[in-house]
């Protein structure tokens, strides 16, 4: 075995001595060369390595035109992100309500009732206003705000719309006061919260309103004290409840605060409309709701009552919302429509007339008068439906860029409600709505979370309808004085 690894030991310094001469032979071979052989050498040595070089820095910037670079943010910085630009943008991302973009000629409107307001749906945005801020008792449309949070608790799973609700002995119609409009509740009555929330919506039962307030919250008083502190987590400040039927005139809201409500109510919940305030009627109670000792009589108990709601299948696209009457607020209406996926909300109060006859009328005529103007007059562009998300540009000059690239986001992404200036219909005008986006080609040297590099021009024709910011949606330090160097020569091929 030792003779082995001698003649092993022996070889590998053969093999090294061998490799040091071809070395060696290789530099004399050079040093053998002519002047001019030795430049040209050297020569195509340099544009070897150049062209090595070139090949890498070329495929190192290729990186930067990938946009499937951009990676996304964890949903820890998507937090900080809607966090930072809420704090910056309140009005257009927080506000329900907001005025229009743009300026328009005040419309001369004839609107019987003492306070109204019409707005878009899909944005809040204020099309027309009347004595909106008047401190008004809302009278029924109060059951909306009952409904609201009968939905938000079976959305989070702490009830179930299928729940039998016990009824207790207050919320019978029997003890209900005479001029109270009625679901007809009744002792032993086998009633679901569903059926409840159709004979709040249809009937506009306030012993249906007192069923519901006992099984959400165990009491009416506590029921009350829910419904302010929605209001308030709303920002609707000028909105307080004393009873969640709407009977009582100590109830007050505005005009406005109600439509906002409304607006946030059908955008949280649309199956409230699809279910419940575009239901043309109801009977109550049927054979299933009655008490044992009543079964035998089946169906003919039942009371047949439409929607109060006067323009729900007159009106085109009408599919709610709510009533309301007390002699204190007089006529209320809160009104919705939707034509061509474009949907409007008004709400009326202080209604004009005497009797539900002529209360009705006015309801009608006002109704009619906005929403027919407002469909005659403006359209929505969705920008969420026609542009990208995002836009993903090159971040140069920056460190610890992961994906080498920032994506700049519109800093909000409301519908644009369009007016109806040269097409032959407010629609027309809405599908001409071009989105004019300008940003830089790259950022360079470091980029900041909410920071504005860019913007999205909403145009029809050469008017400007809004202008959104392109904000950041990371932020990135600059970098080193050989990152920006690498920044800056990769940018000479944008």
């Amino acid at each position: 075995m030792a003779k082995v690894k001698f003649i092993s030991d022996f070889d590998d310094g053969e093999n090294k001595k061998t490799k040091t001469e071809k070395k060696e032979s290789v530099f004399n071979l050079f040093l053998r060369l002519s002047a001019g052989a030795k430049i040209f050498v050297l020569s195509a040595f340099s544009l070897l390595l150049l062209a090595i070089l070139t090949f890498a820095f070329i495929s190192y910037s290729d990186t930067f035109k990938n946009p499937d670079n951009a990676r996304p943010l964890s949903e820890e910085q998507l937090l900080e992100f809607n966090s930072t630009l809420d704090t910056l943008y309140p009005s257009q991302r927080k506000s329900i309500l907001k005025e229009l973009p743009y300026s328009v000629t005040k419309a001369n409107l004839d609107v019987w009732a003492g306070a109204a307001i019409l707005i878009d749906a899909s944005n809040g945005c204020v099309l027309f206003e009347k004595n909106a801020d008047e401190i008004i008792p809302p009278a029924s449309i109060a059951k909306l705000f009952v409904m609201y949070i009968v939905f938000k608790d079976a959305a989070e799973g702490k009830i179930s719309l299928d729940d039998v609700v016990p009824l207790p002995e207050r919320s019978w119609a029997i003890n209900m006061p005479k001029d109270a409009s009625l679901m007809f509740l009744g002792q032993g009555q086998v009633v679901t919260l569903r059926e409840l929330l159709k004979g709040l919506a249809v009937a506009s039962g306030n012993d249906a309103a007192i069923a519901v307030a006992d099984y959400i919250s165990g009491s009416t008083k506590a029921f009350v004290q829910r419904m302010n502190e929605e209001c308030a987590a709303l920002g609707l400040t000028h909105t307080h409840f004393v009873e969640p039927s709407g009977y009582d005139e100590h109830n007050l809201t505005t005009a406005r605060e109600l439509a906002a409500f409304c607006c946030e109510y059908i955008k949280r919940f649309p199956q409230s409309v699809e279910e419940f305030h575009s239901a043309p009627s109801i009977k109550y109670p049927m054979e299933k709701n009655l008490p044992s000792w009543l079964k035998s009589k089946g169906d003919s108990t039942a009371i047949y009552q439409r929607n109060t709601n006067p323009l729900l299948g007159v009106m085109e696209g009408c599919d709610g919302i709510k009533t309301g009457f007390i002699y204190e607020s007089r006529y209320n209406l809160a009104l919705t429509a939707k034509r061509n996926g474009v949907r409007y909300i008004s709400v009326t109060m202080m209604g004009t007339g005497v009797g539900s006859k002529q209360g009705n009328a006015g309801r009608v005529h006002d109704g009619t008068e906005m929403m027919e103007w407002a469909f005659q007059s403006f359209a929505d562009f969705d920008p969420k439906a026609e542009l990208p998300e995002y836009y993903a540009i090159p971040a140069l000059g920056s460190k610890n860029t992961n994906g080498k690239f920032v994506k700049l986001v519109p800093a909000w992404k409301n519908a644009v409600t369009v007016p109806h200036i040269s097409g032959s219909t407010a629609l027309d005008d809405a599908k001409s709505v071009k989105a004019v986006v300008n940003m830089p080609r790259f950022i360079y040297g470091g980029v900041k979370m909410g920071e504005t590099y860019g913007q999205i021009q909403y145009k029809l024709g050469d008017t400007v309808l809004e202008t959104v910011p392109l904000v950041a949606d990371r932020t990135y330090e600059k970098a080193g004085i050989f990152g920006r160097m690498i920044g800056a020569l990769v940018s000479w091929r944008f």
